[in-house]
């Protein structure tokens, strides 16, 4: 089972630890870094898996016969650092474990930290009272270098969570400026914890380019995709919100997140953040995603004051989510609705048009009979006038019938098969041709036409003749804006009297939208593998990026209306 979260986290890691580097060493793509997000959205279990399972093997230890005290405060020490972001109360209960202990050894400075760790729970439980008596309680003077950091630390958190929605707010940011103070003058100027505070301090000032300086820093200086970067590109999403670059904004407030995830840290901010970025932008539906991951990770933790926080924006987010669900179930409904009627008339329509169709074919075959008669009648010498007059009464009859079976087609289909009506009549006159021929025992003649490509040949070249004219009506600089598109030396000449060349020509059904190959080779005759040689050498002569230039093909001039 081991094993196999072993390989389970390896294919994640593979998966999203290079493309999130990729976004932080060059310019921020806001777009990669949300897709990262969301697909590591949908597999958080792994990261909890392994987090659990280091948990595991640390809490085992706790098993071993005979360990000492010390030993047991090392270890709920690393069991407290394991929970203290993933679950609070389990990390409430080892730091408590390890005050019993500390009382026990008479250990001052055990006894510091770990209501130092205390406190730093209760300020994210918002446990201001109990946090504040705990600090007071605390002598300073005989804390460590390293306590006395993190003594300095709480004070200025404590105000500063403290400070939020409350009515004197401006009191007690001024209290937790002056410990940020304090915490500065203690911390190596060379620590990255210092320039992370003095950052911050930077930030309250707006002096904001100088605070972002220092966190790109910082982020350029980090390779592992840890707590810290998460807590650095979140402070660095903050300075693009006050700035107003909603883009650079989100892309941090994403990679944040996506730390928070791979390292299981569930007691977050960048997620609600994301979340409130994205429902201001309009993105409801990625909104409603984040603020749920971001209530699950709260309620999972037991971050009282987070569930808090979200469970005030959490109804007006998804309020507009569900108003925005029920418009796209009543826009659904409309379009099933309009869908089912245009069917009904799709129907119809055929319906009618089989039953022309079928009128067309039984006047056709009518005529097809009355031909046969007529060669019959031209065959018989010895007929009468009255027998000649008779058979032209019968010639102008079926005139007759094929005038009405026109009125026919043009009553009702002419205005959708008017190109259609006439190749059908240019292959009534040639059927007629060759009954002709047939009647006089031209065969010779007739074989010759049946093999010749003539008429295949000319009306292809009226069928292009015919598109070339209409494309350019439509598009009367096409020519010209292409070969822009082109090396100087590579652009095409036309010949006189030549509209459109074959690679123009591929590159105007492109402009129109039919971008397959196979089917542009249906329209101009030629096999799908010539056609795609000829887009592949024509986009080696552009002066543009190869891989853009179809899609500036696309873009060309605007239709001419008249």
């Amino acid at each position: 089972m081991n094993s196999r979260r072993s390989i389970v986290v390896l294919f994640w890691a593979v998966v999203f630890v290079f493309p999130v580097r990729s976004v932080l060493a060059g310019e921020p793509q806001q777009g990669v870094a949300l897709r990262i997000l969301y697909e590591l959205m949908e597999n958080k279990e792994t990261f909890m898996s392994e987090k659990e399972d280091r948990i595991l093997s640390v809490k085992k230890m706790l098993e071993t016969p005979n360990i000492s005290d010390v030993q047991r405060y090392d270890i709920n020490l690393q069991l407290f650092n394991e929970y203290k972001t993933y679950i609070s109360d389990s990390a409430i209960h080892y730091v408590n474990q390890n005050i019993k202990i500390s009382e026990k050894l008479s250990d001052r400075d055990r006894m510091n930290e770990s209501n130092l760790n205390l406190t730093s729970l209760y300020i994210i439980a918002g446990m201001y009272i109990e946090s504040l008596d705990i600090l007071k309680n605390i002598d300073k003077n005989g804390l460590s270098d390293e306590l006395l950091i993190r003594y300095y630390d709480s004070y200025k958190q404590l105000y500063r969570n403290y400070s939020f929605n409350n009515f004197n707010a401006h009191v007690y940011i001024a209290k937790s400026s002056q410990y940020r103070d304090s915490l500065l003058n203690v911390l190596d100027k060379n620590s990255n914890h210092y320039r992370i505070v003095y950052a911050e301090k930077l930030f309250d000032e707006n002096r904001l380019a100088e605070s972002k300086q220092i966190l790109q820093d910082l982020i350029n200086q980090s390779e592992a995709e840890d707590h810290e970067k998460a807590v650095l590109t979140y402070a660095l999403a903050n300075i693009y919100r006050k700035e107003g670059d909603i883009d650079k904004q989100i892309t941090y407030y994403a990679i944040s997140a996506i730390c928070d995830i791979k390292n299981a840290i569930k007691e977050n901010a960048s997620m609600q953040a994301l979340a409130i970025t994205l429902f201001e932008t309009g993105n409801i539906e990625k909104a409603y995603s984040c603020i749920k991951s971001s209530m699950e990770d709260a309620m999972f933790c037991n971050a009282r004051l987070r569930t808090y926080e979200i469970s005030q924006i959490l109804p007006i987010i998804d309020s507009a989510y569900q108003e925005k669900v029920r418009n796209q179930q009543s826009e659904l409904q409309l379009f099933l609705v309009l869908v089912s009627l245009l069917s009904l008339f799709l129907i119809l329509a055929i319906i009618y048009v089989y039953r022309q169709m079928k009128k067309i074919a039984r006047i056709r075959k009518e005529l097809y009979q009355t031909n046969l008669k007529l060669n019959d009648l031209n065959r018989d010498l010895q007929l009468t006038v009255d027998q000649l007059n008779k058979t032209n009464k019968k010639l102008s009859d079926v005139n007759d019938e094929l005038s009405e079976s026109n009125e026919i087609k043009e009553t009702y289909i002419g205005h959708f098969l008017d190109l259609c009506s006439t190749y059908i009549n240019k292959l009534e006159k040639y059927q007629n041709t060759l009954n002709n021929k047939a009647a006089e025992r031209k065969l010779d003649e007739l074989f010759r036409m049946l093999k010749s490509h003539d008429m295949i040949d000319q009306e292809l070249k009226e069928l292009y003749k015919l598109f070339d004219n209409i494309f350019l009506h439509l598009y009367p600089d096409f020519v010209e804006e292409f070969n822009s598109l082109l090396l100087e030396e590579e652009r095409f000449v036309l010949k006189a009297n030549e509209l459109l060349n074959v690679e123009l020509r591929i590159f105007a059904l492109i402009r129109l939208g039919i971008t397959d190959s196979a089917r542009i080779a249906n329209f101009l005759h030629y096999s799908a593998n010539t056609i795609y040689n000829y887009r592949t050498r024509v986009r080696n002569k552009a002066a543009v990026p190869r891989d853009k230039f179809e899609g500036l093909v696309m873009k060309i001039g605007a239709i001419q209306k008249v």
